[in-house]
């Protein structure tokens, strides 16, 4: 049976790890390297460092701390944030990326993401996807969260997947950083529409959202950063618990 996967994410700004409430109110997490460190060693499956400000401050992301991230680490390490070019992606694989996650540039060119997919292969290219509900419906936002697309999320998600994304980040901007449960509805609807795996993100805040998550939300993984990052649970005890709820997770 497949794994379920536990990533924390490492928000970076200023070349340390911040989180706030639905994008907004960031506050000081530590910082990124030791973060990174301690998560590897407690057992994530994998890590994610998203550059939070490089796409609006159009330019390229921390390559330099990129690769000090990836010193410490000897799990699958996807990395996003500003990434608009075959150059971008090939500086981040080097820098040692396992994968990248692209957002804007995606919905910009949606070629971009075929672009990759053949470079690099899907394995390499993960498509994140920020949906806040709006009127009645979960509408796909862009440069971090500030602009509306026209995209419907699931329509969105369908379409990454098809152009060759190899898994999709699915962020609930509702939810984020309240810890009121992970969104499960949209969750579970992308999860029955794409062929791809999905990791759901936004809204994790104890040990059953992440049960269901998975089990209601059909998530492939679930992404969390405060709950780690605030000692508010652990990856050892988090595993321990889904293991004896009948989430097969790593132990």
């Amino acid at each position: 049976m497949i794994k379920k996967r536990l990533i924390p994410c490492l928000d970076v700004r200023d070349g340390r790890t911040v989180k706030g409430i639905q994008f907004e109110g960031l506050r000081d997490a530590g910082d990124p390297v030791a973060l990174a460190a301690r998560y590897a060693r407690e057992g994530a499956d994998e890590l994610v460092f998203l550059d939070i400000t490089a796409t609006n401050q159009r330019r390229q992301p921390l390559t330099e701390l990129v690769r000090e991230v990836a010193r410490v680490l000897d799990i699958p390490f996807t990395v996003g944030g500003g990434i608009s070019s075959v150059a971008d992606v090939e500086a981040l694989l080097l820098s040692g990326a396992d994968k990248v996650s692209i957002n804007s540039a995606a919905l910009a060119r949606p070629a971009f993401v075929s672009e990759l997919a053949r470079r690099f292969g899907s394995q390499c290219v993960v498509v994140a996807v920020d949906a806040r509900f709006v009127d009645q419906q979960w509408q796909v936002m862009t440069r971090a969260g500030t602009t509306a697309t026209g995209w419907e999320a699931v329509a969105w998600c369908r379409e990454a997947a098809n152009l060759g994304a190899g898994e999709l980040l699915l962020t609930s901007m509702s939810h984020d950083g309240t810890k009121a449960g992970f969104a499960l509805d949209i969750t579970r609807a992308v999860s029955d529409a794409v062929p791809v795996p999905v990791i759901a993100s936004g809204g994790a805040g104890q040990a059953s959202d992440f049960t269901a998550v998975f089990q209601s939300g059909g998530a492939d993984a679930a992404l969390a950063a405060s709950i780690f990052h605030f000692n508010e649970t652990s990856l050892p005890s988090l595993k321990r618990y889904l293991h004896q709820a009948g989430i097969p997770v790593r132990l």
